[in-house]
């Protein structure tokens, strides 16, 4: 009998958690409506906290990159919460209320 295959993980280039399969949402670093087409994986509650902080114009125009996003304070502090969860770790997100008054 042969070994089964090991398949990588995806790991979140922001949290740096492996992503399960359930948990992994396609994240375009500049917005399709923008003109993006580049995406990179990430954890489902990541890509939502990014769209709960950060609008369209501000993804394309300032936050196009992972490195970018991280230095991006709100979504540090999110992050380096997230990280000590569990890889299947999921909670609701909140638009923040500078974005719901638009």
């Amino acid at each position: 009998m042969s070994p089964q295959p090991v398949s990588t993980p995806i790991i979140c280039p922001l949290c740096e958690r492996p992503i399960p399969p359930a948990q992994r949402d396609a994240h375009h670093l500049v917005p399709k409506s923008r003109g993006g087409r580049h995406t990179e994986y990430l954890h489902r509650v990541c890509h939502r906290q990014i769209h709960a902080l950060l609008n369209e114009t501000e993804l394309a125009r300032q936050y196009a990159t992972v490195e970018a996003l991280l230095a991006h304070p709100q979504i540090r502090t999110f992050v380096d919460w997230v990280r000590t969860k569990p890889d299947d770790f999921f909670v609701a997100t909140r638009k923040s209320t500078r974005l719901r008054r638009r």
